[in-house]
């Protein structure tokens, strides 16, 4: 830049700085938190009763003395992995001092941040405000239905900033609706007709204890005579869905024992599982230390197959109270809520989380031993033929994706990737299992480095513990010596394949025209979809639309791309019967399987030279290897 345009642009800085208007619009800063306690127990009271708008009305008393203040509300929250506060739902606050309303500006550069001067002589502050939960899915997860709610804290909280989380006391409260029975990892200090008040806790494990509260509830007792108490705390939409079969709920009380015989050690004083069964209310799965939100349809105790099993929901959940909350990526630990938080380590995190949720739940027999290896296969496949993705994109730069593509659909997932770590991260470990046991000669296995890295302590479960990639590296060689630093980063950073896990456990990927039975009896949640990815390339919808299409695949290939909807299969409506029937002849017949397609409001005719057959995952042993797989999904004894 030339000096005459120095001088021009230093002279209207100059002015622009001496002007009122700058003055006005001068913004205070967020201050950093510290680790310093926060003066006084922050009360807060939420009214969760208005279930026909769905609105939590909240209050709070702070604390405070005279001069400015921010208030936060939680941006980054532990599990979510990106800024995924809900504060757009966030209306009508009010902020009163001595009767007398102050005013409050939010930060133009930190939407999550609101400034308020605090008048001498004030010291407490009284908030109201609403937190309007959305009313259809298109707004976000449904969390109140007639029968049912979920209240996460982070969702109705605004804190003072310069703190740490840890540092800052809340005593809250919750008046429910008539009727409803209400489940948190919160201690209750004492009732008031429908009002429950909770013991003070600070700002951290409040934030980490949602509540699941519903009209139709019930309580198992997953620990029966042991110390440290775990319950599976149910809601459902009618009563008839919260019969389970005694054998389903021993297989629950199963996962418990054997995830302490994993770890050795239990990093709580008590654990409730939060478990809605709701065809209204959006289902989640979110870990906490001493609990898990989860939710799924109705008919998961009425329609138990024992066959096919359970979903590895809860055994994902449980295992991130060692993985996650007791020991937490350096990078992922943040002092509050609004400090951004960075997922190198998810692969660990969640990950390896996924490795032991589903190994869990086999061994608890949640899931038997060929439903368990089914479910392997369709993993499996998908990391042998369904991630072209990984010849441009490595397996690490997907932690980064919560924050990337902020959990939104994508049109061509298979290609462009989408938290992978999650289950390629699960095919990693499960690689570095089978590797601890050829190496060890089957005397250690990947148990040891859970028992190391995230058991010991038994107890402890208010001092959380960082770890680093160096960490687990060292762990990892404690078990069995190897270099598995290449190991790890060979996978991580696209050097090697994902799939090597799976020969090395003793058994290998193979492709039949039936699906496995664990893939027929999940296809009844598909809403009459049809998976024909491994084979033609797309997955349809009921209605035929393409939802998706595998990266040069015969489908794409020839042309048909994700959000059209196939019309007809060789001159016949389309329905998933034709598609098969048409795949099936194609594999003794030279001509292509012809399918009419709509986009907007043109039609056209795409040929697929596609003569494969019928082709979805299984698993076949191999014969003379070590079966490491099965000792993998036993239960330990």
């Amino acid at each position: 830049m030339r000096r005459s345009h120095l001088a021009s642009l230093s002279l209207a800085v100059a002015l622009a700085l001496s002007s009122p208007f700058a003055a006005s619009t001068a913004q205070a800063e967020v201050p950093p938190p510290v680790d310093v306690a926060y003066p006084g127990t922050i009360d807060i009271e939420v009214d969760a009763t208005d279930l026909a708008q769905r609105i939590f009305r909240v209050k709070q008393e702070m604390p405070v003395q005279p001069g400015p203040l921010t208030l936060l509300f939680p941006a980054w929250l532990p599990g979510n992995h990106r800024p995924a506060g809900p504060i757009e739902k966030i209306a009508g606050l009010e902020i009163t001092a001595n009767g007398q309303r102050l005013e409050w500006k939010r930060d133009p550069l930190d939407v999550y941040a609101f400034h308020v001067e605090v008048p001498a002589g004030v010291s407490s502050l009284s908030m109201q405000y609403q937190y309007l939960t959305p009313t259809d899915r298109n707004q976000g997860r449904v969390v109140m239905t007639p029968n049912m709610l979920n209240l996460q804290w982070n969702a109705v909280v605004l804190y003072p900033a310069g703190h740490y989380a840890s540092r800052i006391q809340y005593a809250a409260s919750v008046k429910y609706p008539a009727g409803f029975q209400a489940a948190s990892a919160l201690d209750v200090a004492s009732r008031d007709g429908a009002t429950v008040h909770y013991r003070p806790v600070p700002l951290d494990i409040l934030v980490d204890s949602p509540v699941y509260a519903g009209r139709y509830f019930k309580s198992f007792d997953l620990a029966p005579g042991a110390k440290v108490p775990v319950r599976l705390n149910v809601v459902a939409d009618a009563a008839k869905y919260l019969e389970a079969e005694p054998e389903h709920i021993e297989q629950h009380r199963e996962l418990v024992k054997q995830a302490l015989k994993l770890y050795g050690a239990q990093h709580y004083d008590h654990y409730d599982f939060l478990f809605s069964l709701s065809g209204q209310m959006s289902g989640n799965g979110l870990e906490h230390q001493r609990s898990s939100e989860n939710g799924v349809g109705t008919d998961y105790f009425t329609d138990w197959d024992k066959k096919t099993g359970s979903t590895d929901l809860l055994g994902h959940e449980y295992t991130h109270s060692w993985n996650g909350k007791y020991r937490r990526p350096a990078d992922l630990w943040t002092p509050n809520y609004n400090v951004p938080m960075q997922g190198s380590l998810l692969w660990v995190y969640e990950g390896q989380t996924q490795y032991w949720g589903n190994v869990l739940t086999a061994r608890a027999g949640l899931r038997p031993m060929q439903a368990s290896r089914d479910a392997l296969a369709l993993v499996a496949a998908t990391y042998a033929d369904n991630r072209p993705g990984l010849e441009w994109r490595a397996l690490q730069d997907t932690t980064n994706d919560p924050v990337v593509a902020r959990r939104q659909p994508k049109p061509y997932r298979g290609y462009q990737m989408s938290e992978d770590y999650y289950s390629g991260g699960q095919m990693m470990w499960l690689e570095a299992d089978a590797r601890i046991r050829e190496l060890s000669r089957g005397k250690k296995s990947l148990d040891d480095f859970a028992r190391a890295f995230f058991g010991g302590n038994d107890g402890e479960w208010k001092t959380q513990d960082t770890y680093t990639f160096d960490d687990v590296v060292a762990t990892l060689d404690g078990v069995v010596e190897s270099d598995w630093r290449t190991f790890l980063r060979d996978r991580l950073d696209g050097k090697a394949p994902l799939t090597g896990g799976l020969e090395a456990s003793g058994w290998k990927l193979v492709y039949r025209d039936e699906p496995n039975a664990y893939a027929k009896a999940r296809a009844k949640d598909d809403r009459g979809g049809a998976s024909f990815i491994y084979s033609l390339g797309i997955n349809l919808d009921k209605s035929g639309e393409v939802s998706e299409v595998r990266w040069d695949s015969p489908a794409f290939d020839a042309g048909v791309g994700s959000g059209m909807t196939v019309v007809a299969v060789n001159d016949i409506e389309y329905g998933k019967d034709a598609l098969t029937d048409a795949i099936k002849a194609a594999k003794d017949d030279k001509a292509p399987i012809r399918l009419l397609v709509k986009t907007f409001d043109r039609y056209r005719t795409i040929d697929v030279d596609y003569h494969g057959g019928l082709r979805y995952p299984h698993l076949e042993r191999i014969e003379g290897t070590p079966d490491y797989l099965t000792k993998i999904l036993s239960p330990r004894k």
